[in-house]
């Protein structure tokens, strides 16, 4: 259509969101769907989170503020960054937006021109090449395959280093895979970094409550401290604190980098929700015992998901550190045929006959950029898991 821009030519939609739609759509039609495609937690958000809501709206705290935060929640953020992660940071270096989403955006439109290169490690979350290509750079995507746990290696991303990088995008544990980096393994990265000095490095930490076993979470400014005034340490209450609706993100980073952020945010959404901004504070400040209630179950879904996929026929299933999602690999389905007569080619081709003919809704390996793969998000009850689990394992069992 001649009226739409050449920008939507540079971006695809989401394909986790699609496959959630398209789940939705099966469901009220009156299909027998089990929807693992959805990255967000099940549980209600914590009742004093919803009590602190209800008190705001109670209060009048319903007008605009602040574009990039209330103070009483960036306070709070300093006070969370310095508990958790030892990072120092004043008001003036935070800011906040609506979700994790948008504080990303907010940095790569502020930072990235034409010719810019950002390094993504793959599998990646969906969104971040899209969003680079919308800022007008170039995403340059270095592939961490099962061989390596689903991790970059230092020598993949000196080599991925040339003049016209300007971010490196770290995640961990990651979406799709869960692959967290140890500290050791954060540490052999951020030195690859103190050697580029031009390389700025947004580290996506939102599911860092999110670790199972005895993984310890660990930081890119926090391993070394010569990277603070070039990271931005971004963050959220979304996934740890069942927050997803609320959309609230946040990051803490250079003075000048926050306020060109909050100068686009000025003129697109302006402030997210103040209502949602009184409950996050809560959130970050109020009691936390939860998290580790949370964490166990998480864990336990981990291993039965874990356990299951690994007894079906042609896939693979690594155990992840953390997050809440498996990335399992199926070349041993891929030339197969289903018994409707698809011919499995590749993961797309995997995920839409497992939908349609095992109604199971997953997410393709291609959209995350590593094949063949996909993502199972296992953020839903034991009972809703072990159903879905089987019928992955029947329908591998019927592929000839």
């Amino acid at each position: 259509m001649a009226f739409l821009s050449d920008t939507l030519a540079r971006v695809k939609p989401s394909a986790t969101i699609a496959v959630t739609n398209k789940a939705r759509e099966l469901a009220a039609a009156g299909k027998d769907v089990i929807g693992l495609g959805a990255g967000e937690p099940d549980f209600d958000t914590p009742e004093h989170i919803r009590d602190a809501a209800k008190r705001a709206i109670d209060a009048g705290k319903t007008r605009y503020t602040a574009v990039d935060g209330i103070p009483e929640l960036k306070a709070a953020i300093c006070a969370k960054f310095l508990r958790e992660n030892g990072l120092t940071y004043t008001p003036q270096q935070v800011t906040v937006g609506t979700g994790g989403k948008q504080i990303l955006f907010n940095a790569l439109i502020a930072t990235l021109n034409k010719g810019d290169e950002v390094i993504i490690p793959a599998p990646y979350w969906v969104s971040y090449p899209d969003m680079v290509q919308l800022a007008g750079g170039t995403p340059v995507e270095v592939v961490a395959g099962l061989e390596n746990n689903f991790r970059i290696t230092p020598e993949q991303l000196e080599a991925a280093i040339t003049p016209k990088t300007k971010w490196f995008i770290f995640n961990s544990p990651s979406n799709p895979t869960g692959a967290g980096y140890s500290r050791a393994e954060l540490k052999a990265l951020t030195d690859v970094l103190m050697r580029h000095p031009h390389v700025w490095v947004m580290s996506d930490d939102m599911y860092e409550h999110l670790v199972f076993d005895d993984f310890e979470f660990t930081t890119p400014a926090q391993i070394e401290p010569g990277l603070y005034d070039r990271t931005l340490t971004c963050n959220g209450v979304s996934k740890a604190y069942a927050m997803t609706g609320w959309r609230i993100g946040y990051a803490a980073g250079p003075v000048a980098l926050i306020k060109a952020m909050a100068n686009i945010q000025s003129n697109s959404t302006s402030n997210t929700c103040s209502v949602s901004q009184w409950a996050a504070l809560e959130a970050l400040s109020g009691k936390q015992d939860f998290l580790a209630d949370w964490r166990r179950v998480f864990q336990g879904r981990r291993d039965l998901v874990v356990s299951m996929l690994n007894k079906a026929t042609g896939i693979t299933c690594p155990k992840p550190e953390g997050a809440f999602y498996v990335y399992p690999d199926i070349s041993g389905c891929i030339g197969k045929a289903t018994p409707a007569g698809v011919v499995i080619t590749n993961d797309e081709v995997f995920a839409t006959a497992l939908l349609e003919e095992a109604g199971v809704a997953v997410v393709f390996g291609a959209a995350f950029g590593l094949s063949p793969n996909f993502r199972v998000s296992y953020a839903t009850s034991d009972e809703v898991l072990r159903e879905a689990c089987a019928r992955i394992q029947r329908f591998c069992a019927s592929l000839v």
